[in-house]
């Protein structure tokens, strides 16, 4: 009897990255060593955001959620010893994707590889950003050209290449239905695709068409979302088959890597996030028809603070053993012919279409931004409602909250810190380079992609120039942002009040009392100092504080702490609340209550929430913060009768 052939496993990939380059290289060969078959790159916020490490708003964020890159010899660092020609590399950069990208060709360069061989993927995938992420630098039209440069680009120099990677990965973080995730992706790949159309020639397009993949969410509810990624392939077939004319079917493959979901990682009971990170594994698994090509696992603690080693090596044995230990990758689709299967993908590809044609309807993805945006708003506050009042069953955060103390959790080493040495090396650094460059050819290169940005040429090739004369990641973003403006997003909290009525009788009640013995609304600033993105929390905050009867004062993302406290005097408001998901929450508050002294604000309590362990939330408290809230502070009502307590009996801190 002969033996059935395996079909070969997905990509292993860890997404990581942190503190240094260095640090991170030695991260990357351990994780090699240990079976991992790509890398996935975690840039910092800077580097994603496109400054450099010394600017103001990088204060306390700087190899905090990656790492930090400014530069050609910070990329060398990174990829030392890891040689580039033989390594399918992932890295997660939007806005500043053409830049990190030259900086990866440059180091290839200098390898002596064959720049055509190079594997990998950016994700560059900017409307998702002004969605959901946060992470965009210019404005929606140029970040569409940038898109498309570089596309154009690797058809010609990097043919093995992925340019985008459109990545409905933060639409489900955000709130998104399984509908929305499938419509607006496919949204987004057309727009690029729309445009690619008019920088390749008529024979090249449907080779293109085949490089685009996909980035997705896999969430725990594992059959719809294996139904999702069927109606994914099948309506990227529908797609390039009607609306781009792509005959061959390797062109119209629909290729996807998948992170799974982040979202419902609790931080009660952590252990229980090991059961849904393999669960939501099997949705992208399991269906041979739709099985992801690559594969990234969250650790079990990521709702905690940053993964260790150990941890991410317990993700990346997850998903050995379902490849190399079970007979999954020796059958054929298991899913073929289900009737309840098929009902399901038809039903999601029906609801799909719709939310396309909408979009179409108002002229595209790029033009519908704010359309989609308050739809997640209102997904996400629906999602959020139905775990506080029950629907929603989540173990242990609403049901079954009884339990033992996890013994995994025990420790000053249960999560990893970032090392607070970094920011100050990586700076010295950073200037060390600027100093040793030769400043007339960084100058000279500058000029020359200000020239392509204001005339319409690729980027790329010059971004490429500028990369190998020494330019920084800062300058770099500084000539986009002086050729095509700064892109500042909408607030995300819906324009119109919701419907949302269960369980706030008693709260507006309260708030409306105390207006009356304020002789005005309550008014609550919410903003997000720093560079942190993730508005999802922030944005639901403001809404269910208007429902409630509050004033709100949104002042959206990347802030610094002094124009908060501006705001907070301007609007001369009752309580600042503040969103900081990035770790940087030290450094922030410090300057911010600083600010709050000298402006003599004192009186108004400051709120913060984000992933803050216990020893940090005691630093925040004897800074003066009022109260502090973590992922485990889910009942948002609860949160509105606190911030009605504070007002009416402000803590000693802020009297």
């Amino acid at each position: 009897m002969t033996e059935t052939p395996k079909d070969r496993p997905w990509l292993f990939r860890t997404y990581a990255g942190h503190s240094t380059a260095t640090a991170s290289n030695a991260l990357y060969r351990k994780n090699l060593a240990k079976g991992q078959t790509g890398l996935s790159v975690a840039f910092d916020l800077p580097t994603q955001t496109g400054y450099d490490s010394d600017h103001e708003l990088a204060r306390g964020e700087v190899g905090k959620v990656g790492v930090p890159v400014d530069h050609l010899g910070d990329m060398r660092l990174l990829f030392d010893g890891i040689p580039l020609e033989q390594m399918n590399t992932s890295m997660t950069i939007n806005a500043p994707a053409p830049w990190l990208l030259a900086l990866y060709i440059a180091v290839a360069e200098e390898q002596g590889a064959d720049v055509s061989r190079l594997q990998g993927t950016v994700q560059n995938d900017l409307i998702k950003e002004y969605l959901s992420r946060g992470t965009y630098i210019c404005p929606p039209e140029p970040s569409l050209r940038m898109i498309t440069d570089v596309a154009a680009y690797t058809r010609v120099h990097l043919p093995r290449w992925n340019p985008m990677n459109v990545c409905s990965y933060h639409l489900q973080e955000a709130g998104a239905t399984p509908e929305q995730e499938l419509s607006y992706a496919l949204a987004t790949a057309t727009a690029v695709l729309d445009d690619l159309r008019a920088k390749v020639a008529p024979e090249d397009f449907p080779s293109m068409v085949g490089r685009i993949s996909f980035f997705v969410n896999a969430g725990i509810r594992f059959v719809t979302e294996m139904c999702k990624m069927r109606a994914f392939v099948e309506l990227w077939d529908e797609i390039c088959t009607e609306r781009y004319g792509v005959e061959d079917p390797k062109f119209r493959r629909f290729r996807y890597g998948v992170q799974v979901n982040s979202l419902g990682l609790t931080e009660q009971q952590p252990e229980n996030n090991v059961y849904r990170i393999l669960i939501e594994m099997l949705a992208v698994t399991l269906s041979k028809t739709a099985r992801a090509r690559a594969v990234q696992l969250p650790a079990w603690n990521e709702a905690l603070g940053l993964p260790r080693p150990w941890d991410q090596q317990w993700s990346l044995r997850m998903q050995q053993i379902l490849a190399y230990e079970t007979d999954l990758l020796e059958y054929g689709d298991l899913f073929d012919g289900n009737p309840v299967v098929t009902a399901k993908v038809e039903e999601l590809k029906a609801n799909a279409r719709a939310e396309l044609a909408q979009i179409d309807a108002m002229g595209g993805a790029v033009a519908a931004i704010d359309h989609m945006k308050s739809r997640l708003v209102e997904s996400h506050s629906d999602r959020i409602g139905g775990i506080e009042t029950g629907g929603t069953t989540v173990v242990g955060v609403n049901r079954w909250t009884e339990a033992e103390p996890s013994p995994l959790t025990a420790g000053e080493e249960a999560i990893m810190l970032a090392d607070p040495k970094a920011e100050a090396d990586q700076i010295a650094r950073l200037n060390a380079w600027r100093t040793e460059r030769d400043a007339p050819r960084v100058e000279k290169a500058l000029a020359a992609l200000r020239k392509a940005a204001e005339t319409g040429a690729n980027i790329m090739p010059p971004s490429i120039e500028a990369a190998r004369a020494g330019a920084t990641t800062g300058e770099w973003a500084d000539v986009m942002r002086g050729v095509f403006g700064q892109y500042r997003g909408p607030t995300g909290v819906s324009p119109n009040p919701s419907n949302r009525t269960e369980g706030l009788d008693d709260i507006r009640a309260e708030v409306g009392a105390l207006g009356k013995r304020l002789g005005r609304k309550p008014k609550l600033l919410v903003g997000k100092p720093g560079l942190d993105g993730h508005s999802n929390g922030a944005e639901q905050i403001a809404a269910r504080a208007r429902d409630c009867g509050f004033e709100i004062s949104y002042e959206g993302i990347r802030l610094t702490p002094g124009e908060i406290v501006a705001a907070a005097k301007r609007d001369e408001v009752h309580v600042v609340g503040l969103s900081i998901l990035s770790g940087s929450h030290i450094p922030l508050l410090e300057t911010l209550m600083q600010k709050m002294k000298e402006a003599d604000l004192l009186h108004i309590p400051v709120v913060v929430g984000g992933i803050i362990p216990e020893e940090d939330a005691q630093r925040l408290r004897a800074m003066g913060v009022a109260k502090i809230y973590t992922p485990k502070d889910f009942e948002l009502n609860r949160i509105m009768f606190d911030i009605v307590g504070l007002i009416s009996s402000p803590p000693i801190a802020a009297q």
